[in-house]
């Protein structure tokens, strides 16, 4: 995926980013899960099509890896229109939005990961080319400097965070349809891996396909991750096929536990036990403690470890709970008499 979200370890490689676009459905159908999601689009890609419209602008969010690129490529598809991809950090000045917008033709999908990153220059500028399709643009200096007003052919906005929160008010309030991407549950994930199996040629049981499902952290783009890493230590050991077992052995050498917890989540839990007695800690301490940087744990971390219940917000900071211990094999504090 294009998705740019921060990450440590959870980054594809190049090499695996190009065998990671093989694997993306084209359409609405072949698209698992986010039911909810596709059931919406659906009707509002047919009522588009039906006015001969461009599609309202979309605003999708969630945590990272659980689609929303492929999605976008999707809704493009589904509306047989030209995809432009390009990420909030990247367009760095009011010039570069303008050179992408000017290339847009009537109909098309922008799509812009990290969309909250946008400049403020550049966001506003955003405002007038998504309600009026149009934007202003200042040329010359001082007493020479002039407005050109430039037409815009109707285009849809799709944008895509892992913050909605940080969104300025006014720009959220011009998208139309807005999203929120949920984690996976272990059938849709299973569903995933067997069809990233099929493309990748893969024989794999079944169960083998279960097993790393319930370790891939509700997110797709782990579950094809995983898949591929499998797939390496089954053929260097010379079997067949990807079993329970065999995937297993190999989910345990690469350190990821039966509840999708890699050695970083771990360390993680384990400071706070160790250092802070199970805290609170705030982002910032448990960022320098780990070696990790603050948004790495923020966006990457911290929303698995908080939607599977291994950590608690407080208003006083983080909190590890009785399931973080019992899961590491801890006795909780109330157990030891603390």
């Amino acid at each position: 995926m294009s998705e740019s979200e921060i990450t440590s370890d959870h980054v594809l490689s190049e090499q695996e980013a190009a065998v990671e676009k093989t694997l993306r459905p084209q359409y609405l159908r072949q698209y698992i899960g986010q039911d909810k999601v596709k059931k919406q689009l659906q009707v509002y890609i047919q009522a588009a099509q039906k006015r001969k419209e461009a599609l309202d602008h979309v605003l999708l969010y969630g945590p990272p890896g659980l689609g929303k690129t492929t999605l976008a490529l999707v809704i493009a598809n589904e509306l047989q229109v030209n995809l432009r991809s390009t990420t909030g950090p990247s367009i760095e000045k009011a010039g570069d939005l303008v050179a992408i917008l000017s290339e847009l033709q009537p109909g098309d999908v922008l799509f812009i990961d990290e969309i909250h990153r946008l400049p403020k220059n550049v966001e506003e500028i955003l405002y007038s080319a998504m309600e009026d399709f149009f934007i202003d643009i200042v040329v010359g200096q001082g007493s020479d400097a002039h407005s050109i007003h430039y037409p815009l052919p109707p285009f849809t906005l799709i944008g895509a965070t892992t913050r909605a929160g940080q969104l300025s008010a006014p720009l959220r309030s011009r998208f139309g349809i807005i999203e929120h991407m949920a984690y996976y549950d272990e059938s849709e994930l299973t569903l995933i891996i067997k069809r990233s199996a099929d493309v990748l040629n893969i024989a794999i049981a079944d169960e083998g396909a279960h097993e790393m499902a319930r370790r891939s952290r509700g997110t797709p783009r782990v579950a094809n991750r995983l898949l591929k890493r499998v797939r390496d230590f089954v053929q260097v050991a010379g079997q067949k096929q990807i079993t329970a077992q065999n995937a297993a052995s190999a989910l345990n050498q690469l350190q990821v536990d039966t509840a999708g917890l890699d050695q970083i989540d771990r360390k993680l839990l384990q400071m706070m036990i160790d250092l802070y007695n199970g805290g609170p800690l705030g982002l910032k301490t448990m960022a320098v403690n780990i070696g990790e940087e603050q948004e790495t744990v923020e966006a990457v971390y911290e929303p698995y470890l908080l939607q599977q219940g291994f950590l608690k917000r407080t208003p006083r900071g983080r909190v590890v709970t009785v399931k973080a211990y019992q899961h590491l094999g801890i006795k909780p504090p109330q157990q030891n008499g603390e």
